[in-house]
């Protein structure tokens, strides 16, 4: 991790936290059900280390958060409370949750329950949260005595709860943010080989820094998803109605001569499951690459993709993934994406996920248990393996 970050950040084990009010950004940005409960925990439990430690430490966590995107207003659907009650059965210990952020009333509410954990009212209920103002950041602070920032997926938003209270409190990292740093430093410095990445999703546009950054230490690029189809068409093939970014074929080309050159293998889908329209319900058929009919676009990888995908994975040290290699919302177009799933699940490599869609497949196959590790930051995690810095991480106190 030091590698990365330069000068190295301090953690929460640099910190003498006994007996303090300990300010924690946390990720609770998680789904609701239309019954006000939390459809998925998974950012709640990857935070329950941090907290614990405070706990166990005779520290007073008080835990702060965005949830959805209300834009500077209250909105009742997008309050906390389902998110401290499902917190609260996870940590077994009480958590009470506030109706705002700042203000007397939470300072008062503190001081009343020195035996629960504190969970603060959505952030992004104040337009001072995005716009990062100091005069919201200091309030903020003006709750505790010291800031743990353990929401990696936020790092890269420079947000008054992830940079601007850090000018106010003495600043480290929580463990979870700590995790996500060295295993995606590690992944990056020195893998074990062969090291083979996966990428998969809609938008190339999105993952030109991340594949710039992989040609220099990967031994293998597998493509699938929508963003396979701007390689493809690259490589001069026809892609029928097939989603395609033209505006990004120039910069694709010049990074397969960067491959070829670096002896990079970047492997594209030999077979596909097409379909005559975009739609769930669409009549689909398996052509191969260079034979998509006009009109047909390709919304998943066939099975000879997946076997030449899954003999390669099988051989890997190291796997990273990212995106879905279809539409794997639809049964019609998921089994690309399960069977690629199933066989990084399946290898005897390290294997790390980079969030967003990726870690929503496996919950959906009940895979996630079986990856080595599971980044709660899909744009967080990108940016990192860019080798862009966080503006969160910046802000943290050097070692």
């Amino acid at each position: 991790m030091d590698e990365m970050l330069n000068p190295p950040k301090k953690t929460l084990h640099d910190i003498d936290v006994a007996g303090k009010k300990v300010l924690v950004r946390v990720d609770f940005n998680v789904p609701i059900d239309i019954e006000r409960n939390v459809a998925d925990d998974t950012r709640i439990r990857g935070a329950l280390p941090t907290i614990q430690y405070l706990l166990d430490h005779k520290a007073r966590p008080i835990l702060m958060s965005h949830l959805g995107r209300p834009k500077g207003q209250v909105v009742e659907s997008l309050r906390m409370g389902p998110v401290g009650k499902r917190l609260a059965e996870l940590l077994n210990y009480p958590v009470v949750c506030l109706k705002e952020c700042i203000g007397t009333r939470v300072s008062e509410a503190i001081d009343a329950n020195p035996d629960a954990v504190i969970l603060l009212e959505n952030l992004r209920f104040y337009p001072g949260e995005t716009e990062n103002l100091p005069d919201f950041s200091k309030q903020l602070a003006g709750l505790a005595d010291v800031y743990v920032n353990d929401a990696f997926g936020t790092s890269h938003r420079a947000h008054a709860s992830t940079v601007g209270v850090t000018r106010y409190l003495p600043s480290v990292m929580g463990l979870l943010m700590e995790k996500e740093l060295e295993t995606l430093g590690n992944l990056m410095e020195d893998p074990d080989r062969p090291f083979v990445v996966v990428l998969g999703g809609n938008k190339i546009s999105d993952k030109l820094g991340v594949i710039d950054s992989f040609l220099e230490i990967a031994d293998s690029i597998l493509t699938g998803g929508g963003m396979c189809f701007t390689v493809i068409k690259s490589m001069g093939f026809d892609i029928g109605q097939s989603v395609i970014e033209v505006d990004q074929v120039p910069q694709i080309s010049s990074a397969m001569k960067k491959a070829r050159k670096k002896g990079v293998k970047v492997m594209v889908p030999i077979d596909f499951v097409v379909a005559d329209r975009f739609d769930k319900n669409a009549s689909s058929k398996i052509v191969p690459t260079e034979a998509i009919p006009p009109g047909w676009m390709g919304l998943d990888i066939g099975p000879a993709t997946v076997e030449k995908y899954c003999l390669a994975l099988n051989g890997a040290k190291t796997i990273f993934w990212n995106g879905p290699m279809g539409v794997f919302e639809w049964p019609s177009f998921a089994n690309g994406t399960k069977s690629i799933a199933e066989c990084i699940a399946g290898a005897s490599a390290t294997t790390v996920v980079g969030g967003g869609d990726s870690d929503a497949a496996l919950r959906q196959y009940g895979l996630e248990d079986k990856m080595d590790f599971v980044s709660t930051g899909g744009g967080a995690a990108m940016r990192l393996l860019e080798g862009k810095k966080l503006p969160a991480v910046e802000a943290l106190a050097d070692r």
